[in-house]
């Protein structure tokens, strides 16, 4: 069989399907994630060993990543198919047999409004200096809300902007900025060294992939207090958890000192998940938290626990809790009450808010 031809087959369908991921394990047909659903692919065969390790290994282009995963049993890549969509790749063995999961990233980067995010995410990209991160479950579409914001500066912007992924996923055409795209592996041994030439490549914007260790974080938020723009990721699941997960990755002795730089230099995080659409597909529900003056207070004196009642009363100044968007999107007829709750990190709340909406169109 030509495994270079059916890979790229299967990668078709993935995009066909409008499927998210292309998961591909021995014992199983080929399977795609559509609105976040497992579904075989039903007119395809069983994987055996000698058909996964041919299309595993098909999609390495570089002899060098090839041998690299052989030697390390897992592998970070992207794989690009003709000029149609890359994918993000991860290769892996799994009981002794090669395993792959494949992330659909198209071309074309969406707008906010394409996105159903909320307009007022663009204040992110008006600041010259500040820390703005975008958090959530893996799987939940925070590289895309990233790509989308980097892409609202590229287009209005004459800024220099500095991207360091692992992989790199979206691929920006150059519009009023200037953009350069590091990988991890291949233009930068790692996203702490990346973040500290920062320092000396003129740079006004930098969006890094993904804050892994305790050095990047430390770099990101001092390049955020002079002078950058910068923009990431964490696997978090509420703006709260998110600034004691910083604050606790430092040990105790240093806490003190970077709840002070993040008290200075945060400007907001947006938390996201992706809810099945009735109808059919997905769409955003996010929490919002823009540092004021009471959210900057707060993480200085350490009273991270107020922040979710500051976020639930500062609706006008463009904050939401999840809750909030959650009962937005039901009440608009997006998603079902099931998945409303099932998606709250607060069930109770929810179910209160819901009564004092459905209160509130009683009188």
């Amino acid at each position: 069989m030509d495994y270079t031809t059916k890979i790229k087959d299967l990668l078709y369908a993935t995009i066909k399907s409008n499927a998210s991921d292309l998961h591909l394990t021995i014992g199983h047909k080929p399977i795609l994630r559509i609105d976040g659903e497992l579904r075989p692919l039903e007119n395809e065969g069983i994987l055996n060993k000698e058909s996964i390790e041919g299309l595993v290994l098909a999609l390495f282009a570089d002899k060098k990543n090839q041998q690299k995963f052989l030697e390390r049993k897992e592998l970070d890549f992207a794989y690009e198919l003709e000029d149609k969509a890359r994918f993000r790749v991860n290769t892996y063995f799994q009981r002794g047999n090669m395993a792959a999961s494949l992330r659909y990233i198209p071309f074309k980067i969406r707008t906010l409004e394409e996105l159903n995010l909320p307009k007022n995410l663009e204040i992110f990209c008006k600041a010259s200096q500040g820390f703005v991160l975008v958090v959530g479950p893996i799987g939940h579409g925070k590289s895309t809300t990233l790509a989308a914001l980097i892409d609202i500066i590229n287009e209005n912007r004459n800024d220099h902007i500095i991207t360091i992924e692992d992989p790199i996923e979206y691929i920006f055409k150059e519009k009023k900025s200037v953009i350069e795209q590091r990988e991890v592996g291949q233009d930068t041994e790692g996203f702490a060294m990346a973040l500290r030439s920062v320092f000396r490549q003129d740079a006004d914007v930098v969006m890094v992939g993904e804050m892994r260790d305790i050095e990047t974080i430390a770099t990101a938020v001092t390049a955020a207090e002079t002078g950058h723009l910068i923009f990431s990721t964490l696997h978090t699941n509420s703006a709260a958890q998110t600034i004691d997960r910083i604050i606790d990755s430092f040990p105790a002795e240093r806490q003190g000192q970077i709840r002070a730089q993040l008290a200075s230099s945060l400007l907001g995080i947006i938390s996201q998940r992706l809810i099945p659409r009735i109808g059919g597909g997905l769409v955003p529900a996010v929490e919002i938290l823009i540092a004021n003056y009471a959210v900057r207070t707060l993480i200085r004196e350490n009273k991270i626990h107020q922040i979710d009642l500051v976020i639930e009363t500062s609706l006008e100044e463009g904050m939401i809790s999840l809750n909030r968007s959650l009962v937005n999107l039901y009440q608009e007829g997006k998603i079902t009450r099931e998945h409303a709750e099932m998606y709250s990190l607060n069930p109770e709340g929810l179910k209160t808010l819901l009564k004092e909406e459905e209160k509130g169109r009683k009188r």
